[in-house]
């Protein structure tokens, strides 16, 4: 193992055990002082992207990876606005979950703690490593960054940035580290005593090799798959808008739908309403045998339901009934996102029940499945595992809990056997 990144793994532990005593206030000035820099570095941030953007096309990066990388002043002005979000939100460190006295001056705590170190590992996404490490000094976490090579200037610019407004503050700026080179990657993912959890933000293969390759938990979604369906009493107008925009307000988006399913008793009207705008938007749509019959385009296999196109490109699919639909998205689903467009409250109702998602959604777009927009300030990526945290993570998947109990002298025996004092486990304010 690479005794170099150990030390830095090392170092960066060190720096996350202060971090996890210091006060809320100390925390947001720290962020702010971070906000602050980054505006400050904005030019020669957008100039570092500039660069490797450049490099990129002349590499032939996938159109969905440049969408990624490509880091405007929109998008980082966005970004800014997320990190002065974090400092707002309430601090997630030191809540007390339960507190109980077990007996007389024994008293029990569940007090929510850090994680500790966080391994953050994206392909193309430099405005990642402004949200996680945000939000990882706000929950007490270091954190060690590994960005893509196609994003290596972008995230140095960033970094330095990061480092100038935590070097104000009483918070070391090794508490935040970045890796550079593709080697590191597999190192990182066998730092199981140094490193506490892994994030990895990128493609489903991508996510799914970091899956494969590390003992280390990993908190990230391998597709996604998202769905609208059309149901027969949906709103036509209604449901065009929202497929329009969960499909081409930002296609490269794990958020954005890959697959619509349209109940065979309103596909006549819907699908050449849904097909023109689509079409006027340069999406390119593949149906099912009964949507060809309908509108004019490429049929869709097998494979098409179980594609992320990350493009834009679309399937549709006619489909017999809510229990149909609900079948082929859990089927074919990845669990990230999926919605339904309907004025009938109780096919709703079951919608939301049945699908097996971290998101369901009723008559909005996809596309809101986003930390920023549910107001956690930002978020360190998106789950699709059954167990929390699940769906866009913000400060509460960056902390854990542990008991803390307070006694004088008490000792176990006493609560056992014939004479056995009994616990009055009484819950306290």
């Amino acid at each position: 193992m690479d005794n170099s990144l150990i030390k830095v793994a090392s170092i960066c532990r060190h720096h996350a055990q202060n971090l996890a005593t210091l006060t809320s206030e100390e925390k947001d000035r720290a962020i702010n002082a971070i906000a602050l820099a980054l505006e400050s570095a904005k030019a020669e941030i957008i100039a570092a992207n500039g660069i490797d953007c450049q490099n990129a096309v002349s590499a032939g990066i996938p159109k969905p990876l440049y969408n990624r990388l490509k880091l405007d002043e929109a998008k980082l002005n966005d970004a800014i606005a997320g990190v002065r979000d974090v400092a707002n939100l309430s601090d997630p460190v030191g809540a007390i979950q339960i507190h109980r006295q077990l007996d007389d001056n024994l008293i029990l705590k569940r007090v929510t703690c850090p994680l500790g170190v966080l391994g953050v590992i994206f392909e193309a996404r430099p405005d990642a490593a402004i949200q996680i490490s945000t939000l990882a000094i706000k929950s007490g976490n270091g954190v060690i960054l590994k960005g893509g090579q196609e994003a290596i200037h972008s995230c140095q610019a960033i970094l330095t940035a990061i480092h100038t407004g935590l070097a104000q503050t009483n918070i070391s700026p090794e508490v935040v580290q970045l890796l550079t080179t593709r080697e590191e990657t597999l190192e990182l993912l066998k730092l199981d005593r140094y490193v506490d959890l892994i994030i990895p933000r990128g493609s489903n293969s991508f996510v799914r090799f970091v899956q494969n390759n590390t003992h280390i938990p990993v908190l990230g979604h391998a597709e996604g798959i998202c769905h609208l369906y059309v149901d027969k009493a949906a709103d036509v107008a209604k449901a065009v808008e929202i497929a329009i925009d969960a499909k081409t307000q930002y296609p490269a988006a794990c958020n954005a739908i890959e697959t619509l399913l349209v109940h065979t008793d309103i596909a006549a009207e819907f699908l050449p309403v849904i097909a023109k705008a689509l079409q006027q938007r340069f999406v390119e749509l593949r149906g099912d045998e009964r949507t060809c019959k309908i509108i004019d385009v490429g049929f869709a296999n097998d494979t098409d339901w179980e594609t992320e196109y990350s493009d834009l490109v679309l399937s549709i699919k006619v489909v017999d009934s809510l229990t149909d639909a609900i079948a082929h998205i859990n089927y074919y689903g990845s669990g990230h996102t999926d919605a339904i467009a309907t004025e009938d409250p109780t096919t709703a109702n079951i919608f939301l029940s049945q699908v097996n998602s971290a998101g369901v959604y009723h008559n909005c777009s996809t596309r809101f499945a986003d930390g920023f927009r549910y107001g956690f300030g930002a978020e360190v990526g998106i789950s699709t595992q059954k167990l929390p945290p699940r769906g866009p993570v913000g400060l509460e998947g960056l902390v854990t809990y542990k008991y803390q109990l307070v006694g004088n002298g008490q000792i176990a025996a006493t609560y056992t056997g014939v004479d056995a004092k009994a616990f009055n486990h009484q819950d306290l304010d």
